[in-house]
């Protein structure tokens, strides 16, 4: 490999573990509109449950961009 090939390795590489760390973070603010909410209480509330549904969907989001980034650097690396 020269100096591009390590330059395009280190680029894959940091974007895998980007987007993981990516994942963990939204997850943890998930996790805590969550715990916020169930703070204020338990009754059930229209914009309590919007809060947590959206929380959820980031996660979703996060995780549907890990599945692409390794899927397109896998893509590129193994198959093209």
């Amino acid at each position: 490999l020269g100096l591009e090939g390590q330059k395009t390795l280190l680029e894959s590489r940091v974007l895998l573990i980007g987007s993981c760390l990516v994942v963990l973070i939204v997850e943890l603010l998930n996790s805590a509109i969550e715990a916020a909410i169930d703070r204020i209480g338990e009754d059930p509330h229209k914009l309590s449950g919007r809060a947590k549904d959206m929380g959820s969907a980031a996660v979703f989001i996060s995780l549907w961009a890990v599945v692409m980034t390794w899927g397109l650097i896998g893509y590129e690396r193994f198959i093209a």
